[in-house]
């Protein structure tokens, strides 16, 4: 019986050390996590203010559009314009 009593002791005294070492270990990777978490946080929304502007591509396109058919009609003007002239 007291050979379990010493097995038992020494179990605590080798392993419980172990354990704590391993746990503080657990703990510091976690408490790690939070900083990172902000930092990705603060990046996101970042990234999202700079997709607001993305409504004013549409107005763009459009604008594009209207002023290539202006300059094709131009175009067509000037064939008249020189076909005329000829």
């Amino acid at each position: 019986m007291t050979l379990w009593w010493i097995g038992d002791v020494v179990l605590l005294v080798v392993l419980l050390p172990v354990v704590v070492y391993l746990l503080h270990g657990v703990l510091a990777a976690a408490q790690s996590v939070v900083p990172t978490v902000r930092q990705i946080a603060g990046v996101a929304a970042a990234g999202s203010q700079d997709l607001d502007a993305g409504a004013l591509l549409l107005t763009t396109r459009d604008q594009v559009s209207q002023t290539v058919a202006g300059v094709a009609n131009y175009a067509g003007s000037l064939d008249v314009i020189i076909d005329d002239a000829s």
